[in-house]
């Protein structure tokens, strides 16, 4: 890809080590988290190269606010990664219903506010890409214990393959990735949710999930590096799995 592309990143301040690699190989780059403050620390102040925004990516206004701001400050945009969203683990008995809204209402709806504020720019301009960041747990379900969490990214999944059909007459391709485990802050205790009201008949599962959780944070197989480098190379043709260095077709 031409280093003068601009990139549109959420979830920024977890993300793949995106930012960071486009930045250093003279992209563009806007790059949005909760906190504008815990991009400023990754990445350093807004410059001609990087504009760093506070979204709620659940806010659709907002969402439109922040695209006006990156169409003000850059005039385009090339590649829009949509990588917000956070784990909710926890038996579909034990969610509560707003807990399970929560999380579609991040991972699902949030990710679907970028996607329309978004289109409009790249439809314009005739271009563009996006790439949706599903999970490998919207690949295969059978994980005890996130089946709130892998419903939203075969939701993820689900709409991808639709807008990838919707927007090809525009010149504009759409790309879902699954990730598998790769060593970023994905696992850590912010970016995953605990079910307010644990059910005892499910300690046993649900303490041998966070034990395996526990046991591989940090120590994921997968390097983000080489993830970002899929992207930024236009490797990824339909998903990261288990490994980047052969994209699944």
């Amino acid at each position: 890809m031409e280093t003068n592309k601009v990139w549109f990143v959420t979830g920024a301040s977890k993300g793949f080590e995106l930012v960071k690699k486009l930045l250093s190989e003279g992209y563009r780059v806007a790059a949005t988290s909760r906190t504008v403050e815990s991009l400023v620390s990754s990445f350093g102040e807004a410059s001609e190269n990087f504009l760093p925004l506070n979204m709620n990516i659940t806010d659709n206004d907002n969402v439109k606010w922040v695209f006006a701001q990156t169409g003000e400050h850059f005039g385009n945009m090339d590649v829009i990664v949509n990588n917000a969203g956070y784990g909710q683990i926890g038996t579909l008995e034990e969610l509560t219903d707003q807990e399970a809204r929560a999380n579609f209402d991040v991972n699902v709806f949030g990710s679907l506010n970028v996607i329309r504020n978004a289109m409009p720019y790249l439809r314009e301009q005739q271009s563009g890409k996006i790439f949706n960041i599903s999970s490998i747990g919207g690949y295969a379900g059978n994980f005890p214990g996130w089946g709130v969490y892998c419903s939203t990214k075969f939701a993820v999944a689900g709409f991808t393959e639709a807008l990838a059909e919707e927007v090809k007459a525009f010149g504009i391709h759409a790309t879902v990735v699954y990730p598998g485990y790769f060593r970023t802050d994905f696992l850590a205790k912010d970016s995953v949710k605990i079910p307010q009201n644990p059910i005892p008949v499910y300690e046993a599962a649900r303490s041998s999930e966070q034990a395996h959780l526990d046991e591989i944070n940090g120590n994921q197989p997968n390097d983000p590096v080489k993830a970002a480098e899929a992207l930024i190379e236009n490797r990824i043709h339909r998903c990261i799995s288990y490994s980047v260095s052969k994209p699944k077709q």
